[in-house]
């Protein structure tokens, strides 16, 4: 593809949706063309911003044969209706977490984009984080050996925003819009644990509203076992104000540490020589922990402006998807385990039904 690749938004309801125009504003292969929002106040200041052509009828992207590639970051529960249309008019979709609120959703999402052959990409930005890969890599390669236990804490302090919680953005805590703030948030840790040890086998988990009453929830706490019987500790908590150790991996030669991972931590202020990641192995002891000096970003944004260039590179170069429709519906799955698991008291096994 030697031409710029034309990008239609399909609403700005998702905030994420700014901070990947505001960095393909940068790509000279992209061409922002066109917007759709059904809030016409929001949808036009935000494509007047990036320079997008607005208009009140979702057809009009479409349909427009400039546009070659969508991002779908309408409110959650609308994801499967804009995923399929956009298949059918054979465009190629970014699709923002989560995928969608039910495995039914999910699979008609699956069904329509392999029917069309579009490209799909969720859009998981922690699968871009370099401390990530460089995580995943040190997993895959034996630095610890066996795993054993990973806990991994993925948490937002929005709850305590007054501006999130009675302004536009007031749909993310509407159960009908997007269930709850754990499937919302914690889908991102969900799809990291099966990124990092595969396909877990059953979960047990606790989620309720703990300190705030302003969402159907604002903290869990989900117990995986994978198969090869480790355990998995996902945190996810909308209410955090703080923090600073963000995953914890122990393996039966080594652990790992990361510091600095989610936006509690990284928008703290910390020592000019902070690490952001360490490795302990047994057979190097002497040596203590293994610094790996990457850059602590900033905040969160940075990582979510992550998320475009590689969608942008699978669509024109036909490289693999960072994370797939598959990968998707399988972190839906995790997360919607956790809610029947809090709900029923059991630990609940996978693959799960869409009814209990």
């Amino acid at each position: 593809m030697s031409t710029r690749l034309g990008i239609g938004v399909l609403s700005f309801a998702h905030g994420h949706a700014n901070a990947y125009c505001q960095q393909m504003l940068g790509f000279d292969d992209v061409r922002l063309v066109a917007a759709w929002d059904d809030d016409e106040g929001r949808g036009r200041a935000c494509a007047e911003r990036y320079g997008l052509r607005y208009t009140p009828h979702l057809e009009d992207v479409l349909d427009d044969p400039e546009v070659q590639a969508v991002i779908v970051t309408s409110e959650t529960h609308r994801h499967a209706d804009h995923v399929v249309a956009a298949a059918e008019r054979g465009k190629a979709i970014l699709c923002q977490k989560p995928m969608a609120l039910s495995l039914t959703d999910c699979d008609r999402m699956i069904a329509a984009v392999e029917r069309a052959g579009v490209f799909f990409e969720m859009a998981f930005q922690m699968r871009q984080d370099p401390v990530n890969q460089k995580m995943k890599e040190l997993v895959d390669a034996g630095a610890v050996g066996r795993v054993g236990v990973v806990r991994r804490r993925h948490c937002i302090n929005v709850l305590f925003n007054e501006a999130f919680v009675n302004g536009p953005t007031r749909w993310h805590i509407d159960p009908e819009q997007n269930m709850g703030m754990f499937m919302d948030d914690a889908v991102h840790a969900a799809d990291w644990f099966r990124w990092m040890l595969g396909d877990p086998v059953s979960v047990t988990a606790e989620i309720d509203n703990i300190l705030t009453d302003v969402a159907p929830d604002d903290t869990g706490v989900a117990l995986y076992r994978f198969r090869n019987r480790e355990m998995g500790i996902l945190f996810n908590a909308s209410t955090t104000l703080a923090g600073e150790n963000t995953t914890e991996i122990y393996g039966d030669r080594g652990v790992i540490l990361q510091n600095y991972g989610d936006m509690p931590s990284c928008a703290m202020p910390r020592p000019p020589d902070a690490v952001p990641l360490r490795l302990f192995q047994k057979d190097r002891a002497s040596d203590g922990w293994q610094p790996f000096p990457f850059p602590i970003p900033k905040s969160q944004g940075e990582r979510i402006a992550a998320v475009p260039r590689p969608f942008i590179d699978h669509v024109r170069f036909g490289q693999p998807p960072s994370a797939t429709a598959l990968d998707g519906r399988k972190s839906v799955e995790m997360i919607l385990g956790a809610y029947r698991s809090a709900r029923t008291g059991r630990r609940e096994s996978f693959p799960i039904s869409e009814t209990p």
